[in-house]
Formats: C-alpha cells, sequence, structure tokens
C-alpha cells in the first residue's frame, strides 16, 4: 500500500517538533508538504523535509491535488476554518484538541466531516498511551466494583506562552488546554457521556490559567479535578471504588497500581503490583531511558494514518472532540454562574 502524502499545516511546537518527529517515524506516513506563515520557523522545519512543498500560506497547501491528508497543528483560533477547508477539500483530516473555540464553530466542523465522507480524527492523543488504556481494561473487568469516584490532576510548569494562548477569548486557558484531555479520558475510561460540570477558574500568571472541575456523568458518579499551567509537571488519576482503588501517574508510573481490599496484606499487594509491571517491562525501560517522552504522540498519528489509508473511521473522532468542547463550555458558564451546567449535545 502507498503512503499516505500528509500535508502539515502549522509547524510551532505541536506541529513542527511534536507532529513531525512523530510522523516521520512511521514509514506509511510521507510529508509531502508543510504550511506556516513564520518565515524562520518555516526554513527550520523545510531542513527536516528537504522533498516537501513549502506554503506561507494553509490555504495554498489544500490546493494540491497530491495530499491526502493533513494534520493541523494551528493555534486553537484557527482550527474551525483550517478543518472545514481541508474537509470540502476532500482531505483527511488529523486535527489537534480542542475541536474549535466555541460551539457553534465545533458544530460546523462536525456538519463538514460528516457531508466529506472523509476520516476525521481529533488529537485527544492520551488514549493511546499504554496507561490510559490499561486502565479501561481495569475498569471494563470490574476490578474496582461499583464505583464510587475518582479525581484527576493536570498541571504543568510555567513557561513562556505564545500571545495566544494568554486569553480564552484567542483559544487559551488551562481548561481548553488541559481539561479538555482528561474530560475525554473520563469518556474512554468509563464509556459514559458527561452530563453536568461545574467548575471555578483563576488567573495566576495569565487568563484563566488555573481551574477545579466537578463532573457528574450519566451514572451519577462523581469527578474531581484540578488543572494549572502555573505549577509543576504532574498528570494523575485515582479512581475509587468498593473492593478498592486504581491510580496511575503518566509521569512516574510503569503500571497501573491498584490497592485491593480483598487482598489478604499489604506485602500481598506489593507483590502483586511488581508482577503487574513485568508485562510491561518494554513500556518501563522506554520510561527509565527517557522520562520525558510520550508514546501516545506517536501511537495517534500511527491510528490515523491506517484509518485514511483504509477508509476506516477513527477513534477519538470529531463529535468526541465536540462533546469535550461541550463540557468545558458548559464548565465556564458554571464558573459565572457557580452552579452545575448541563452539557450540550449534537445538534440532530
Amino acid at each position: 500500500m502507498p503512503a499516505l502524502r500528509i500535508g502539515l499545516i502549522g509547524c510551532g511546537y505541536m506541529g513542527g517538533v511534536i507532529h513531525l518527529s512523530s510522523l516521520r517515524r512511521l514509514p506509511q506516513a510521507d510529508v509531502v508538504a508543510l504550511a506556516e506563515p513564520d518565515a524562520e520557523r518555516r526554513e527550520a522545519v523545510s531542513r527536516q523535509v528537504p522533498r516537501a512543498a513549502v506554503f506561507a500560506d494553509y490555504h495554498e497547501l489544500l490546493e494540491r491535488p497530491n495530499i491526502d491528508a493533513v494534520v493541523i497543528g494551528l493555534p486553537n483560533a484557527l482550527h474551525a476554518d483550517a478543518a472545514i477547508n481541508a474537509l470540502q477539500r476532500g482531505k483527511h483530516v488529523y486535527l489537534e484538541k480542542p475541536l474549535a473555540l466555541n460551539l457553534e464553530e465545533g458544530g460546523k466542523i462536525v456538519d463538514a466531516w460528516h457531508r466529506s465522507g472523509r476520516v476525521a480524527m481529533i488529537g485527544f492523543n492520551y488514549r493511546f498511551n499504554p496507561l490510559h488504556q490499561k486502565v479501561r481494561r481495569y475498569l471494563e473487568a470490574g476490578e474496582l466494583g461499583e464505583l464510587v469516584g475518582a479525581r484527576s490532576v493536570f498541571t504543568t510548569a510555567p513557561h513562556r506562552a505564545p500571545a495566544w494562548k494568554q486569553r480564552r477569548v484567542s483559544g487559551g486557558g488551562a481548561l481548553l488546554d488541559l481539561a479538555s484531555h482528561h474530560v475525554d479520558l473520563v469518556r474512554f475510561w468509563f464509556e459514559q457521556k458527561v452530563l453536568e460540570a461545574r467548575a471555578t477558574i483563576k488567573s495566576e500568571r495569565v487568563e484563566a490559567d488555573t481551574a477545579t472541575l466537578e463532573l457528574r456523568l450519566e451514572s451519577g458518579l462523581l469527578i474531581q479535578s484540578f488543572f494549572s499551567m502555573s505549577s509543576v509537571d504532574d498528570d494523575r488519576v485515582e479512581i475509587y471504588g468498593r473492593n478498592g482503588m486504581l491510580s496511575v501517574d503518566r509521569y512516574n508510573s510503569w503500571s497501573v497500581a491498584i490497592t485491593d481490599l480483598r487482598r489478604a496484606s499489604a506485602l500481598i499487594r506489593r507483590f502483586g503490583q511488581v508482577l503487574s509491571w513485568l508485562p510491561h517491562s518494554r513500556f518501563a525501560l522506554s520510561k527509565l531511558l527517557a522520562p520525558g517522552q510520550e508514546p501516545s504522540f506517536t501511537a495517534a498519528l500511527a491510528h490515523f494514518v491506517v484509518a485514511a489509508q483504509n477508509g476506516l473511521q477513527t477513534s477519538p473522532n470529531l463529535e468526541d472532540g465536540f462533546h469535550s468542547l461541550a463540557v468545558i463550555t458548559a464548565a465556564e458558564e458554571s464558573a459565572r454562574t457557580g452552579h452545575f451546567v448541563r452539557v450540550s449535545s449534537l445538534p440532530e
């Protein structure tokens, strides 16, 4: 099967570093074009893929008939225009999260996708992290018994953010940047929708860079989370059930830790956790050799490439992106009112 011919739209950190690095690892992906308005970044990235056609305007890239698919890593405010134009021109689309700035834009993107018949995937790459996939398997198996609740933390160390990330109106803020990932993981882990959201939002360094979030799922299960772009690098989740607790730390865990109330002693529990790491020794070794690596970026793009080559729809798709955006929208309204707000559904 011939390689998928890909155009890379946006060559900042996500596009020009993360996505390009992942695509170059995939033998079935061929980056044949790139678009970036910043001349310095455009030149730097073009040196890595010297055979690729180079454009300052992504609309010109989309006119090229020899491009099968695009990977969009633009600032959030540009997602809607780029994704809709790409789908209307018959390109398969991998769109970095969040789907859009608001539900009106998000609905237009989903509608364009449904009309196009193309493959479209949202960049919720953490679904492809081996740790998060194991969390889902444990929950599917009912290891924790009846679920009682869950909590999560996702924070990043302070760094110089581009101007567009410093204001919500242009796509910034901890809810869009960080919480959107955990909102999607909640749907992935528990296989149910979020019905209501409540949040508080603070501005520590830049606008809306810190938030607390409460989610109520269809089953009534409550999730509590904390997000900040002004603290330390941390990404953890704990899920509580009547039979025990599950915990995982994306940065430091080698596997999912289970505290099982049915086990005879703490010693047996610790021994069981050590044994649970052994099947994942390759993953553990990679964590030791490169603690900062995030394997899910390449895994997600590999999934997209195979799906686009074979005309298979993906998970997560753009409807998953809309649901996450709807939860964030409800959370932001809640921060203004102080009450739980019901999450909007996709228009029929």
